[in-house]
């Protein structure tokens, strides 16, 4: 009785152990791929952002809104660099992300070649459409945001439209000086 004993209590031992390891591969494994989640997502939205911020500096000199040193062609040409960035990081996202991710990452990149075209010339529009996109844009990134959130398991709340109807940061119409 005592050999039966003994033999039943390592055998729990060892069923409990090789459990609990798996249990702990597991985990290790789930961390991993949400830290490579985390990392891809990150780097997606700030390859968004170089974009919206390339493409304002290109607007704002091809529309006579600032003076800057550096040509149209320099500013189209860096708008066309974070575009590949952009590109390479929605890539990356697709390899990871499930498809309520992936389809938030679609309305993004959307917004974000309507604000490149405009840069670019290829849609004319007033300075308020312009303006419109910006809005757009922004509210599908907090869109983004929150799926993410959710995809990684991050809890607490996140109120989009709070965050989108904060402004943005655009120059004022302008309007021509005496002389012009």
């Amino acid at each position: 009785m005592t050999i039966a004993a003994v033999v039943l209590g390592g055998l729990t031992t060892y069923m409990t152990n090789q459990l609990m390891e798996r249990s702990k591969r597991k985990d290790s494994l789930r961390v991993r791929w949400d830290e490579k989640k985390l990392d891809a997502y990150v780097e997606y939205v700030g390859s968004v952002r170089s974009c919206i911020y390339a493409a304002v500096l290109a607007y704002e000199v091809t529309h006579d809104l600032r003076a800057m040193p550096r040509t149209e062609h320099e500013l189209l040409m860096d708008l066309t660099e974070a575009e590949g960035r952009r590109a390479l990081a929605f890539e990356r996202l697709m390899m990871l992300a499930g498809d309520p991710v992936i389809d938030a990452a679609h309305a993004v990149n959307s917004a974000t070649l309507a604000i490149d075209w405009r840069a670019r010339r290829l849609v004319e529009g007033p300075l308020e459409e312009w303006r419109a996109l910006h809005t757009e844009i922004f509210r599908a990134i907090n869109v983004f945001h929150e799926v993410a959130r959710a995809d990684l398991g991050v809890t607490g709340g996140f109120v989009g439209d709070r965050h989108t109807s904060r402004g943005l940061i655009l120059p004022e119409t302008r309007t021509p000086s005496p002389g012009e």
